[in-house]
């Protein structure tokens, strides 16, 4: 199966008929902007979401698709463990109950409250951009954080087991898989003076057995693990997914890995995206699969025409690797 993901701003007619004409069967709606007049600030205090959820349910099913998740960052307030951390885990709780109540069985999350990062792009074929990080590069730019900036590991840690413990027993009633997002890039030291937890496979073992539960998953980032392992994608792929703890994919393909690395085309990265493919399915993983950080093509408004490529290419290889069984 595939899915795609859907920026709230973007969730209209056009964008719905677009995905569906190219085969998508599941939709990720994106939540996490606070913005006013988007829903996020709703969610995050703590009101009761299940009618909104229900009409966006109902208009993905017009396209013959399902809305299958929904994307939120942890909140900073849950992250950084502040004085309103209660009244946040109280309105997440809220959430997944809604998100269960309404069908929808996975809600993808992060817990890096800088982000991302990356330093200047590297060009490629047709001069397309390719977002890049180079870790050297990153070191001459980057800025020391205060005393009052730093967040060290032991506290993240803290705050990423208070979190767990209190929401993935709600997340289990609901009926809601957990899927937690890697560091990009995943490296296991304070970047932006926040420690990175979620970087490591031994990091994600321990996020995995704080609350040993079907519910406390990962949305595994290819792409973040490749930049990770290398070559050894394909072994983790292996066991996570024999775990049965990967929720969904972000199914991208990478040159390079750590200290430097760029996201490419699918067809052009260093994995076999087809091994890849059937690793999955060998071992009880069959989808949904998403596109993640596709090149813009030069002069395509909106990465319309970079999306399509992407998912062309996810579909032809899901038919292939299905065929063959």
């Amino acid at each position: 199966m595939i899915q795609e993901h859907v920026l709230w701003r973007d969730f209209n007619d056009d964008t719905l008929r677009f995905y569906a004409s190219l085969g998508v069967d599941r939709i990720n709606l994106d939540l996490r902007s606070m913005e006013e007049g988007t829903p996020g600030p709703r969610f995050r205090a703590g009101q009761d979401m299940s009618s909104f959820l229900a009409e966006a349910c109902e208009r993905v099913a017009t396209y013959d698709m399902v809305l299958w998740s929904v994307f939120m960052s942890a909140w900073d307030d849950i992250t950084y463990g502040t004085d309103q951390r209660e009244a946040a885990l109280d309105a997440w709780c809220t959430m997944l109950t809604a998100v269960g109540g309404s069908g929808i069985e996975a809600l993808g999350y992060n817990f890096k409250p800088k982000g991302n990062f990356r330093t200047p792009s590297d060009s490629g074929r047709g001069d397309v951009a390719y977002s890049t990080f180079d870790y050297d590069h990153f070191l001459t730019t980057r800025k020391e954080p205060t005393a009052g900036e730093s967040w060290h590991e032991d506290r993240m840690w803290d705050n990423m087991s208070t979190f767990l413990k209190r929401v993935i027993p709600v997340a289990h009633d609901a009926g809601v898989r957990m899927a937690l997002h890697p560091d990009d890039p995943p490296i296991a030291e304070p970047l932006g003076g926040v420690a990175q937890i979620c970087s490591t496979v031994s990091q994600f073992d321990r996020i995995l057995d704080e609350v040993d539960d079907p519910a406390n998953g990962l949305l595994f980032c290819q792409g973040c693990f490749t930049e990770l392992l290398g070559q050894g994608v394909y072994g983790e792929i292996a066991r996570l997914a024999e775990r049965g703890r990967i929720v969904c994919v972000h199914f991208r393909n990478v040159r390079g890995q750590l200290p430097r690395f760029t996201e490419v085309f699918l067809d052009e990265g260093d994995i076999d995206m087809g091994r890849a493919m059937q690793t999955y399915f060998d071992h009880g993983f069959e989808g949904p699969f998403m596109m993640d950080h596709t090149p813009r093509i030069q002069g395509d408004e909106g990465s319309r025409a970079g999306t399509a490529y992407a998912i062309g290419y996810i579909r032809s290889l899901l038919q292939q690797t299905q065929r063959r069984g």
